[in-house]
């Protein structure tokens, strides 16, 4: 893989197939709007100019790495993560009389005078209020502080991925059960040990492209979709290609695992299954959407499954009735990538629409109701429920290009993270789930520990790594 090809890839040079790239082009221009800038302008953006020091012009070196900070945060912070409290526990804290104000930098400040009530929800999470300068009392940070969890605002890894394609509509980075992030580059596909650090890539296609990965449940197998329309399957561990399927006329897009079963999203608007136990290219075609399916999710218990498409439809499938879809969801104004079933609650499922809509909705799939929605304020990359809380997390592109932590029964926001300079793209999370990765446009992977109390290995993962060199 060269070293930092600049390079700006137009959405036009990703599909050679002129009649489907005429049908899907207004929408796809849309979706992809925002990558205006050159491949150069977003790495000096991001970086200073930090990332053409020699060391670092090889693929996937680290480019910051940051290490948990030895203190608690300001006294300002912890208070507002002590009001957070009732979010997160679902507990209300106990406030002494005058125990608290709020000030903002010009330096008004609110507190229990004027009949103002602290408890009341709507105050302490007013936009108006700077929470930077939150104060609260010693006593109380102190009775509070064992129940807060600390979020780190910054990553604590970034890797550099060249060449990281910055399209709306591709899936390009997956996390395996073993604990093996597969990462594509263009017509390259890398596998990074996160216990070694170790990186090795499995393969290069040459005269193709790869738009998906798909890690299998519990197997060492990785399904790569292509430009082209095939589908790859590899063994990790010996670094072979064991299969390849036919049937797609037009990039996959998506791809996704039900046990030994893979389902392929197309631009062709076909919805392929292909048992792996099986001979034959599939054995099963779903038809229903009018465009490109870019999103495609099976339930934990892999009873129904989701697909999302570029003709803003959410379809709900049965895998008792697969002729055509059970449920056909409307609500969404723009592309349907982002997709997510909850572990925690059967039949509960979340989507999020492109930049014409930017709305996350719940719904519950068993009866194909609409439960609640949320107005995001940017196009919705991706989603994806927490292993460990009922909490979700969301990758936002035009134009806030941020990562959200959201509490479920109420959609408050525990946390915004920000560092990407280009639309957050690609999400996969850990095995254990306390740690996400992103990707985005500026061609940067970045770590996130989301859960740094569920992390058994916190002090290795903030420790400095050495990533091996990928020639």
């Amino acid at each position: 893989m060269s070293k930092l090809k600049s390079q700006t890839v137009s959405n036009q040079a990703l599909c050679n197939d002129m009649p489907i790239q005429q049908q899907n082009h207004q929408q796809s221009r849309q979706e992809n709007q925002y990558n205006l800038s050159s491949t150069d302008c977003k790495r000096q953006k991001s970086f200073f100019g930090d990332r053409f020091v020699t060391k670092l012009k090889n693929n996937f070196s680290i480019i910051n790495e940051n290490k948990l900070e030895s203190q608690d945060m300001a006294s300002a912070q912890m208070a507002l993560e002590m009001l957070y409290k009732q979010q997160i526990l679902e507990q209300e804290p106990i406030f002494e009389q005058d125990s608290m104000q709020f000030m903002n930098q010009s330096g008004f400040q609110y507190s229990q005078q004027n009949n103002i009530n602290i408890h009341n929800s709507k105050i302490y999470n007013s936009i108006l209020i700077d929470h930077k300068y939150f104060t609260i009392s010693e006593t109380l940070s102190n009775y509070y502080s064992k129940y807060v969890r600390k979020i780190q605002k910054v990553p604590f890894k970034v890797l550099d991925a060249p060449q990281l394609q910055d399209d709306f509509y591709l899936n390009l980075i997956d996390w395996s059960s073993q604990n093996t992030l597969s990462v594509a580059l263009n017509s390259c596909v890398y596998l990074w040990n996160a216990q070694s650090s170790k990186v090795t890539k499995l393969l290069d296609l040459h005269n193709d492209q790869v738009t998906s990965v798909s890690w299998s449940l519990r197997g060492p197998h990785l399904a790569v979709g292509t430009k082209l329309g095939e589908v790859q399957i590899w063994d990790a561990i010996k670094l072979q290609r064991v299969r390849t399927y036919k049937g797609h006329i037009a990039r996959v897009g998506t791809l996704c695992f039900s046990d030994n079963v893979l389902s392929s999203g197309s631009r062709d608007k076909l919805i392929l299954q292909r048992d792996l136990r099986l001979k034959g290219n599939y054995f099963l075609k779903q038809q229903a959407h009018k465009q490109e399916v870019c999103g495609l999710k099976w339930s934990p218990d892999g009873q129904m499954l989701a697909s999302g498409g570029n003709d803003n439809k959410l379809y709900i499938w049965s895998s008792h009735k697969q002729d055509k879809p059970i449920f056909r969801l409307c609500e969404h104004q723009a592309a349907v990538k982002a997709i997510a079933w909850s572990p925690h609650q059967h039949g509960l499922l979340a989507s999020g629409g492109g930049t014409a809509d930017k709305m996350i909705r719940f719904w519950n799939a068993l009866e194909g109701k609409s439960l609640l929605k949320e107005d995001t304020g940017s196009q919705v990359c991706n989603l994806m429920f927490s292993k460990i809380e009922n909490e979700l997390i969301s990758t936002h592109g035009y134009s806030q290009n941020q990562i959200v932590l959201w509490k479920c029964n109420n959609m408050k926001r525990i946390s915004t993270l920000v560092g990407h300079t280009c639309r957050v793209l690609y999400l996969a999370m850990s095995p254990d789930g306390s740690t996400i990765v992103t990707g985005a446009g500026d061609e940067t992977l970045r770590f996130w520990n989301i859960y740094p109390q569920n992390n058994q290995d916190c002090k290795q993962l903030y420790s400095p790594l050495n990533i091996p060199t990928i020639r």
